[in-house]
């Protein structure tokens, strides 16, 4: 009961306050809450737990996602409509007289737990449209402290600035690469015309001796044509060469509907297109192509189910594959030339 009241407790206080906008934390807090209450509001209601359970069953796997991504909007307005969902069904569901006071109070906290889910939402889309119009659309504040306190690269550590979006901001480089002048420069979200608004002040001006770029699945979630993704990519090609930085460009990962429903945002023939691209894009180029997506699909074509816990972002043992070929791809390209060919070609 004590767990009960506190939880009570938590709604209320967050009703109360004239914000609407959750903190992550908040957020997720309030979404559990409301997956307890739909399990105990079931057992007042004959009938209603056979009935609802899609609704609360589609509600968990949600909830597990935003355990995941806390305050993502696509997430949080899925488990918002999976409440209203149950909620809807459990009124037109006969209940019995005399109805109990106690599921009388559960059903009414978990109303307002809805109402106040619905203003966050709102809220959270407001302050998304509001970093559409922001002047830093590239969020190029999210480094400037960092990339200030970074001391310049040594000679004997070549340096090298790993850019991406979600996938390559969650990879803790220093665990998997330790030892290594791994720079992380991935931001949760952003699609490459973000990556190439941020070259020079996250990759250019640290200076280092390669990059490796991860980026294109947020692209396809938004329905950015293949061709704007490809000449984004070329772009940044273009300015890492011009300042003598060695590009890497690294395939998009699989994704799967194991956990939620991936495919229908990224679909898999759209991932094997812009890979394809890419591949003969870094052939073109003489430049390194590192295929995670090899070593992360599964026979039905989707990222192993034991190698990412949502069906998008790799967990532990998906980041310890891909450690694996991006250390063989960067060694590749940073050691130096056979003394051999030197020499030869001093001749000439």
């Amino acid at each position: 009961m004590k767990r009960v009241a506190v939880f009570a407790l938590l709604a209320a206080s967050l009703a109360a306050q004239p914000r609407a906008l959750l903190s992550g934390r908040e957020a997720l807090q309030l979404c559990e809450r409301v997956v307890q209450l739909m399990d105990s509001t079931t057992l007042a209601v004959p009938g209603l737990a056979r009935a609802a359970a899609p609704a609360i069953e589609n509600a968990r796997q949600t909830l597990s996602g935003l355990r995941s991504f806390q305050n993502n909007s696509a997430l949080t307005y899925d488990f918002l409509n999976q409440a209203r969902g149950y909620l809807a069904l459990a009124d037109t569901v006969p209940k019995p007289y005399p109805f109990p006071e106690e599921a009388r109070r559960q059903f009414a906290e978990l109303r307002g737990a809805v109402e106040r889910i619905d203003a966050h939402f709102r809220d959270l889309l407001e302050m998304k449209e509001r970093s559409l119009r922001s002047p830093d659309r590239d969020n190029l504040k999210r480094y400037s402290e960092a990339n200030e306190k970074l001391a310049p690269p040594s000679t004997d550590r070549p340096r090298v600035v790993f850019l991406g979006d979600s996938i390559t901001d969650g990879w803790r480089l220093n665990e998997y690469f330790p030892g290594r002048d791994f720079v992380n420069r991935g931001i949760s979200g952003q699609v490459t015309g973000e990556m190439l608004g941020r070259m020079m002040a996250d990759v250019i001006e640290r200076k280092p001796k390669a990059m490796l770029v991860l980026a294109g699945t947020n692209d396809l979630a938004r329905g950015t044509p293949l061709r704007t993704i490809e000449n984004n990519l070329a772009m940044v090609a273009d300015l890492a060469e011009y300042h003598k930085i060695v590009p890497l460009f690294a395939s998009v990962l699989p994704v799967s509907d194991y956990h939620r429903n991936m495919t229908a945002q990224r679909p898999p023939a759209q991932i094997l297109e812009l890979n394809n691209w890419l591949r003969q894009f870094c052939a073109s180029r003489n430049f390194r192509y590192v295929d995670y997506f090899a070593v992360l699909v599964d026979k039905a074509g989707f990222i192993g189910t034991d190698l990412a816990d949502d069906g998008l972002h790799p967990n532990a043992a998906g980041y310890r594959l891909m450690a694996s070929v991006a250390l063989e791809a960067i060694d590749a390209v940073l050691k130096p030339a056979p003394a051999a060919a030197v020499k030869g070609k001093r001749r000439k």
